[in-house]
């Protein structure tokens, strides 16, 4: 959905203010015996980054580090990172609204959305239940999407309040749980449709016999609403486009790019990139291996010449992208989920060129 498992701002159970300073250069391939030091956010003593953590005292924050020059451009200096909130259990999807001047972001398993106020930093519930959504975005009238997992469909909160169902099937199946959404300037959206709500804590479980739930014994629709759990996984793990019209038109094959995530458009929406993460729940095949993919977009909305963006290979970790955002320039911001090397974990930060300029670690 930008980017956690989704965006820049983020990380599990707590969202993280990307103050992005100008760090120290570090280098961008690890030396003979392994990653680049330090390899972990832990310090000693460790740092605070709540907002009543002492200030920094450093003209540039640690955590920030320039791999290639050309990242400094995006730093800004005297500013560090900081958490601005802690208290979900699976941050996922932060978008943010320039005209209401707020953040809001899905907490997937406790069914609800939260929001940030910039005027005076408090966070509060926005939406609950939400299906439990996971990506958000705003479109180019300033209205929400949100992709549910539960009721596995995308939606839009429209301004007197209503929610409009954009898309719930493809060729009369059920679509598995959008992941990730955005606009594009001719009215129409882009998901990605891959199969990770389709299980308890994320959504529900497929009805029994179904991919996720073959052997019946997960109860689908223990502690949901009524008409909940009763769906089973139909469809192969997706992209999709919404015309304005409302047709879904499929645009990207699980062939092509298994288990979709993250998407983003460069800034001359010539360019779609699109994160192939893990192996989901349900999956026959071998599944997502943690890349990035980038198509060309024709004017009639046709993606072709494909290629591997990056494996996300880092000083010989695997960063495992999930969100991504791309910035005025057409730099993309990618979350970074490491694993256990924790030094890795975060944000990377490449060239359209696909070049590793910063990491930001988290």
């Amino acid at each position: 959905s930008l980017l956690t498992r989704r965006a820049v701002l983020l990380g599990i159970g707590a969202v993280a203010g990307a103050a992005v300073v100008a760090p120290r250069v570090v280098r961008a391939q690890a030396p003979p015996g392994g990653p680049a030091a330090p390899p972990s956010t832990v310090t000693s003593p460790p740092r605070d980054f709540s907002p009543t953590g002492a200030p920094t005292t450093y003209f540039t924050d640690p955590d920030i580090l320039t791999v290639d020059p050309l990242f400094n451009q995006y730093a800004q200096p005297n500013s560090a990172i900081a958490r601005l909130w802690t208290g979900a259990l699976w941050s996922e999807g932060p978008a943010w609204s320039s005209q209401g001047r707020y953040l809001v972001w899905s907490d997937i398993p406790n069914n609800r959305q939260l929001r940030w106020l910039e005027d005076n930093g408090r966070v509060s519930v926005f939406r609950m239940p939400s299906n439990n959504s996971n990506g958000n975005t705003f479109d180019f009238q300033g209205r929400q999407l949100s992709c549910e997992h539960l009721t596995r469909r995308v939606v839009r909160y429209e301004h007197d309040g209503s929610v409009t169902v954009l898309a719930d099937s493809y060729d009369g199946k059920r679509l598995n749980s959008p992941n990730d959404v955005v606009p594009h300037p001719d009215g129409s959206y882009w998901f990605t449709d891959p199969p990770y709500g389709g299980m308890l804590y994320e959504g529900a479980a497929d009805a029994a016999g179904g991919p996720t739930n073959a052997s019946g014994r997960l109860r689908s629709q223990v502690g949901q609403a009524a008409g909940i759990g009763l769906a089973k996984r139909e469809l192969p793990t997706n992209c999709y486009r919404i015309d304005p019209s409302g047709r879904v038109d499929l645009v990207i094959t699980e062939d092509q790019v298994p288990d979709p995530n993250g998407l983003a458009f460069s800034p001359d929406y010539k360019t779609l990139y699109v994160i192939s993460t893990g192996k989901g729940p349900g999956d026959t095949g071998p599944g997502g291996k943690g890349d990035m993919y980038v198509f060309d977009v024709g004017s009639d909305n046709k993606l072709s010449n494909q290629k591997l963006f990056s494996d996300f290979m880092i000083d010989g970790v695997k960063c495992g992208p999930d969100g991504v955002r791309c910035d005025v320039d057409g730099n993309l911001w990618c979350s970074s989920n490491a694993g256990r090397a924790v030094g890795y974990s975060g944000v990377t930060v490449w060239t359209p060129e696909g070049k590793l300029i910063g990491r930001i670690r988290l």
